[in-house]
């Protein structure tokens, strides 16, 4: 069992969101924080080995998205307010392969026609990692997703309003997409793209209070 954490540094008096999402933005602020949130998109290398498994591969992106943000404060010498950065990352996996977002219609409708009529897994981590200190935290969760039966027509017709192509898997659960899923099984937020309970279990060992 990991030790109770004692803080020596101030408690974190910012939160910095490593993510342009407006839907990870969405449920950050629903988490009810008392201290402002800056958003700051990263710009991390995303490429990782193929043969680690579907949980290292978004633990260690989160990571590496918070790490990157916290390198460039860094270099600009923004350390003076106590903070905390927060990094996410998603992906989709179907029988072994990991499905990111897709590069264009093609690839979407490819996606799709995978999915469609079986089960598979979301994979989302979390990683907080402390401005001043450097001190990270990093874990995953993963929910277990059962799509509908899809013809080609109802395919095309997503894909055409532009919903599948910024979206892990080519689906967003949270939007026209929710008609496409039957079930699932474990955490919604985390096939949104942020399990905001484990979100929060990081956030306090960090200093940071929710509602």
């Amino acid at each position: 069992m990991e030790a109770a954490y004692i803080p020596t540094e101030k408690m974190p008096e910012r939160l910095i969101l490593a993510s342009a999402s407006p839907r990870r933005r969405v449920l950050i602020e629903s988490l009810g924080l008392r201290i402002p949130v800056e958003i700051v998109s990263s710009d991390a290398d995303e490429t990782t080995p193929d043969e680690w498994l579907p949980a290292k591969v978004v633990e260690q992106l989160a990571v590496r998205k918070a790490g990157a943000v916290r390198d460039r404060f860094l270099k600009e010498g923004r350390i003076q307010s106590p903070s905390v950065i927060v990094g996410a990352d998603t992906i989709v996996v179907l029988d072994g392969d990991k499905l990111g977002k897709p590069a264009d219609a093609g690839e979407a409708a490819a996606m799709l026609k995978r999915l469609q009529g079986r089960p598979h897994e979301v994979f989302t981590g979390v990683a907080v990692i402390d401005l001043q200190s450097g001190r990270t935290r990093g874990e995953s969760r993963v929910t277990r997703v059962h799509m509908k039966p899809l013809d080609e027509g109802r395919i095309e017709r997503y894909i055409a309003s532009g919903e599948p192509m910024d979206k892990a898997g080519s689906y967003g659960i949270q939007g026209l997409g929710a008609v496409l899923v039957d079930r699932i099984e474990g955490c919604y937020f985390n096939v949104v793209g942020l399990p905001v309970s484990l979100l929060a279990e990081l956030l306090a060992d960090f200093g940071v209070e929710t509602i």
